[in-house]
């Protein structure tokens, strides 16, 4: 399986420095990955420097990143300026304590907001619901609000949290959005062997620092 056209290659290190962006933009040209995947202080950079290699990897940034708990209007302004800076998609972490209050109108007013901004410019919101905090039914749920608020994808995990992905959590996911959504799976995705799982359990979008070590696992 090409698994690397499904690969957000990811570093969200709080460390990165300006070096470590740029490799990790070459390294996605090289292997041919969807997407990078950037802090916001980075997106202008990776945006720029794909631009001068006339690359056609996107660039996507993190929103409300790690825990979700910053209110509304922050999550907005922040997204409206990486979509300034050049990102194609924003991977946006949900308010968990929200969700775990049962505040649903809350948390789908939420997401709607941010997904209008990123609409307004053709681009794609992921949200982030941090599978590991969460119970079955609170998994279902937040899928279904993302789902009526507009959102192009869910994603398992932010990789920051006590767990990351599970084939389990992704068919859950799957089943819940039906065929229409995205599904991403990330956190702890090491090995080609895990992507193809998440893959055929329904994932469309793998998130992976170590992306380069999936494309080179094929066939060890």
């Amino acid at each position: 399986m090409d698994v690397a056209r499904y690969i957000d290659h990811t570093n969200l290190k709080p460390y990165a420095m300006r070096e470590d962006i740029i490799r990790l933009c070459d390294e996605a040209v090289q292997y041919g990955f969807y997407a990078v995947c950037v802090n916001p202080y980075r997106v202008k950079l990776a945006k720029d420097y794909l631009r001068e290699r006339g690359a056609g990897v996107k660039v996507a940034s993190v929103i409300g990143f790690p825990l979700g708990a910053t209110p509304t209007e922050v999550k907005v302004f922040e997204a409206r300026k990486a979509l300034e800076d050049g990102a194609d998609e924003l991977d946006m972490v949900i308010n968990i304590g929200a969700l775990k209050d049962g505040d649903y109108e809350y948390v789908k007013r939420e997401i709607a907001e941010v997904v209008k901004v990123a609409h307004e410019r053709n681009a794609k919101v992921k949200v982030i619901i941090e599978t590991c905090y969460l119970t079955e039914e609170e998994k279902v749920k937040v899928c279904e609000l993302a789902k009526e608020a507009g959102a192009d994808f869910v994603k398992t995990s932010t990789g920051f949290g006590s767990g990351g992905a599970t084939v389990e959590d992704v068919r859950l996911m799957r089943k819940t959005v039906g065929p229409g959504m995205g599904v991403k799976a990330a956190g702890g995705i090491r090995t080609y062997e895990q992507a193809v799982a998440m893959i055929e359990a329904g994932a469309t979008r793998i998130g992976a620092s170590r992306g380069v070590e999936i494309v080179q696992g094929v066939g060890k």
